[in-house]
């Protein structure tokens, strides 16, 4: 089975077939977000820590870190983001043990981020244009990690499923040539808006599929495009998130402190024998009793984390 090993400096994240869906918490991230954007272009970093440590403990698994910020003194992406990105990462892993996801168009900061990161991060991204194939590629094969494949290229965003299978053929085939595998490519075959295209789940649901039976890869997406423009978005996304998971699809780019969204995940990774016993469902539903109780989702989240981190730290002192 395709397994895609993630790592920090002491956490290993494993996305695979057989393996709890991967949630890939999206929060770092200055786009659409007109005030971190000012306060990184400022030097705070005040909300990129509350956003790291609040989405691990509402149960992100990896950190998608972006620092595409266009400051207002320098509009040149090329000189400013490659140190932001770095000053970014050690700040979130200097607060957090999961493995981090460098997010970057620019291909200076990516690899800043991959010196900067610690372990084996997963670097997003790469796609089907000539030219970010062969700027992107040699970075995921120098520094062995697993890259996220974006199933655009030269022509743009196809409305056509089968050419967007075509355009991860092509990339999955290209990185062999730098002798990377299949397995360390993570393929996100592009969520379309269902509210502009009727099809757009039952297509993506097909295409995943297809891409683990025909390319044994695994798969991911910004899973909050599904509802975008539409009301009610958080209903919308975990309906899609089981049935994407259902589909094969192994991970998801998104924002892990909406409640609705994480207790589908977690409820369809009990329906698919991905969580033993059903532990990871009973822990949820302690959080779960906290909200009633009148907490926030995320400060039950963090409440639940921080106890289970005393209870494993009290094993260990009575071992």
């Amino acid at each position: 089975m395709t397994r895609t090993v993630i790592e920090s400096k002491t956490k290993t994240v494993v996305i695979g077939f057989d393996e709890p869906f991967c949630v890939i918490g999206e929060r770092i991230n200055p786009t659409g977000r007109k005030k971190l954007a000012a306060e990184l272009e400022a030097g705070n970093f005040s909300t990129v820590e509350k956003d790291a440590l609040e989405q691990v403990a509402c149960g992100a698994m990896v950190l998608d870190v972006n620092a595409g910020v266009v400051y207002n003194s320098n509009p040149n992406p090329n000189e400013t983001e490659p140190p932001l990105m770095t000053k970014m990462i050690e700040i979130v892993q200097g607060l957090v043990d999961v493995p981090l996801c460098i997010d970057s168009s620019v291909p200076g900061a990516l690899e800043a981020g991959l010196a900067a990161a610690q372990g084996r991060p997963l670097l997003n991204s790469v796609t089907g244009e000539e030219d970010r194939l062969e700027l992107v590629l040699p970075l995921v094969k120098k520094y062995n990690v697993p890259v996220v494949a974006i199933s655009n290229d030269d022509t743009g965003i196809s409305e056509d499923p089968n050419v967007r299978f075509e355009v991860a053929k092509k990339i999955v085939q290209r990185a062999a040539d730098y002798g990377i595998p299949a397995h360390d490519i993570v393929v996100d075959p592009l969520v379309m808006p269902v509210g502009a295209m009727a099809t757009a789940g039952r297509q993506v649901f097909a295409l995943v599929q297809r891409l683990r039976d025909e390319l044994g890869v695994n798969t991911t997406c910004g899973a909050s495009n599904i509802s975008f423009g539409l009301p009610n978005r958080h209903g919308i996304n975990a309906a899609f998130l089981p049935m994407a998971i259902g589909a094969g699809m192994t991970s998801a780019i998104m924002n892990p402190v909406r409640q609705v969204e994480m207790e589908a995940i977690r409820a369809a990774n009990f329906l698919m024998n991905h969580d033993a016993n059903g532990g990871e469902w009973i822990r949820f539903s302690k959080v779960l009793e906290a909200v009633e109780g009148g907490m926030s989702f995320a400060e039950a989240s963090a409440a639940q984390s921080s106890a289970a981190s005393g209870r494993r730290g009290g094993r260990r002192a009575r071992g």
